[in-house]
């Protein structure tokens, strides 16, 4: 029956129908609990979790992990244990509670770093250099995003190394530092293009386009942004429209300086 439900949500799921499957997880955790499995309950709950952080019901994910956790811990699986810690720190950074992901986020830390998942961590680190760049505090967040960097690399992790060096990019032209941002933004945008992701290559060369305009160098700003709208345009990104006029404003500085 549980497996059945499962099923169904899964199907839900890859279909976007958020509400049809979080109903089949929550009584797929319901079959789990009358067959008395911890195994097969935890990870309904966590996969129930998922969904509600999916659909904004932060209250029922955390409640949902909480319980993923409590059985974890029995069970001390400590790769387990890290995940679900970072789950409940992602959730609170996207319920607007920065403040309450670090502990987990460090508890996480700790259990990961034995176990060498140098894929987990390389998020993780990446998560942590985000929340330190939102309060500016630049060098810890460099220092972060230098271990997620490290980490992704290990493992050959092409998409972490792109949004790392992206991150890390936003954080050095943030701060000032726009040498450092510029290498680490040509780095974003050549693993965007070995990816295949126009909308991660166009959001690292407007950061670029930025930087040169900081420079007042609106040449090198121009060749960017004329990248940038012609992903837009080849690939239907939304940000056409403001793009083309960032555009046209630089074209009209350069003609009439």
């Amino acid at each position: 029956m549980a497996e059945n439900d499962k099923h169904r949500a899964r199907i839900f799921l890859h279909r976007g129908q958020l509400t049809q499957a979080k109903a089949a997880y929550e009584q797929a955790v319901a079959d789990d609990r009358l067959a008395g499995t911890p195994g097969e309950l935890s990870s309904s709950l966590g996969n129930l979790g998922n969904v509600c952080a999916l659909s904004g019901d932060f209250e029922q994910a955390e409640a949902c992990y909480r319980e993923v956790l409590a059985i974890q811990r029995t069970e001390h699986n400590q790769q387990a244990i890290a995940h679900t810690l970072v789950n409940l720190g992602n959730l609170h950074i996207g319920a607007g509670r920065p403040e309450k992901a670090r502990p987990y986020y460090l508890e996480a830390l700790d259990l990961l770093k034995p176990l060498n998942d140098d894929r987990a961590l390389g998020i993780l680190y990446h998560n942590l250099g985000m929340e330190e760049a939102r309060q500016s505090h630049w060098d810890q967040a460099i220092a972060h995003f230098t271990e997620a960097l490290e980490c992704h690399r290990r493992i050959g992790n092409e998409e972490g190394l792109a949004l790392t060096y992206s991150q890390m990019g936003n954080t050095f032209l943030e701060s000032g530092a726009l040498r450092q941002a510029e290498k680490c933004l040509n780095n974003a945008s050549e693993h965007f293009i070995k990816l295949g992701n126009p909308a991660g290559e166009a959001a690292a060369l407007r950061l670029l386009a930025a930087l040169y305009v900081r420079e007042q160098n609106p040449t090198s700003a121009m060749r960017c942004l004329e990248r940038v709208v012609s992903l837009d345009q080849h690939h239907l990104l939304p940000e056409l429209t403001r793009d083309r006029a960032l555009l046209a404003e630089l074209r009209q500085s350069i003609s009439h300086p």
